[in-house]
């Protein structure tokens, strides 16, 4: 062998032994999880299996059972108008809020250190919290409404509510992330691009139109897509204020999934809904960065 051949050939290997230890970890941690899901969802997989360690293969009865279910399509309607409402209100708060403390000013740091604190905090304690604040008898909110002529508003409790109530505390917890991200974002646009345009009358919304969206698009591409992967698999928020009530107003595809494996004990029909959901935030991405790279091409 030639001293090129042996020097690609140990060139080769140290770069496997950078490369194998991490991708044994995704196969074992995210791989197998996955495989696994995709295998039950195909099974009749109940509590029996764990003590006969049997789950007979029943095809695609587990997603039929799913798709005439009851609650599929208003589970789909539901987990659409949550995550269009949700990230609709972050980014919009969000960028807003960027743009805002681009500007240096006393106390920005601080302020921005300060709209961490809901991203911080366990979803079961901020549940837990907004569900205190959104009671109809004893909720600070309701007592704030009345406090100023106006009824109380069952937030929690009311179909035609409990679902924007939940959008709202969803909305309130990714806030912190779409500021960040897209401050960084902001931090990056030189100035010397608001300089220029300046003088050619690109000044207020025209600068933010003309300079600040084009250079921020692949920024924003990052948070809408983390933002709808994230929100479609939003569990926490809607078990600790409203458990996919009332009259199943607030249940989605990550609360049927979650409540067919973990309360009826039918882990096949919940790794079905689950499979869904994944297959939707998959189809989602893909899509959306396409266009998103076919506009930046064009």
């Amino acid at each position: 062998m030639t001293r090129r051949g042996r020097s690609f050939t140990k060139d080769n290997v140290v770069k496997a032994m950078f490369i194998v230890p991490a991708a044994i970890y995704i196969i074992l941690f995210f791989g197998y999880p996955v495989v696994k899901n995709l295998l039950m969802s195909v099974q009749e997989y109940t509590t029996k299996t764990f003590f006969t360690g049997e789950a007979p293969f029943v095809g695609i009865e587990n997603y039929l059972t799913v798709v005439n279910s009851n609650l599929f399509w208003p589970s789909i309607v539901n987990t659409a108008l949550f995550t269009i409402g949700s990230i609709a209100g972050q980014f919009v708060i969000g960028l807003a809020l960027a743009v805002f403390f681009k500007r240096r000013f006393p106390l920005s740091g601080f302020l921005r250190a300060m709209l961490l604190l809901p991203w911080l905090l366990p979803l079961i304690v901020a549940s837990a919290t907004w569900r205190s604040i959104l009671d109809k008898d004893s909720g600070i909110l309701n007592q704030f409404l009345t406090g100023i002529g106006l009824d109380a508003v069952p937030w929690l409790t009311s179909p035609s509510v409990a679902l924007t109530a939940v959008i709202i505390v969803n909305i309130w917890i990714g806030i912190p992330f779409n500021v960040t991200i897209l401050y960084g974002g902001l931090q990056d646009i030189p100035d010397e691009l608001y300089e220029a345009g300046s003088l050619d009358g690109a000044t207020g919304w025209k600068a933010f139109w003309h300079i600040t969206v084009p250079n921020l698009r692949p920024v924003v591409s990052v948070v809408l897509v983390l933002g709808v992967v994230y929100t479609l698999k939003v569990l926490d928020i809607i078990l600790g204020l409203t458990n996919g009530g009332p009259a199943n107003a607030t249940q989605t595809l990550a609360i049927r999934s979650y409540q067919e494996s973990f309360v009826n004990f039918e882990f096949g029909v919940g790794a079905a809904f689950s499979n869904i959901l994944i297959v939707i935030s998959l189809v989602f991405a893909v899509i959306y960065l396409r266009a998103n790279r076919r506009a930046v091409d064009e």
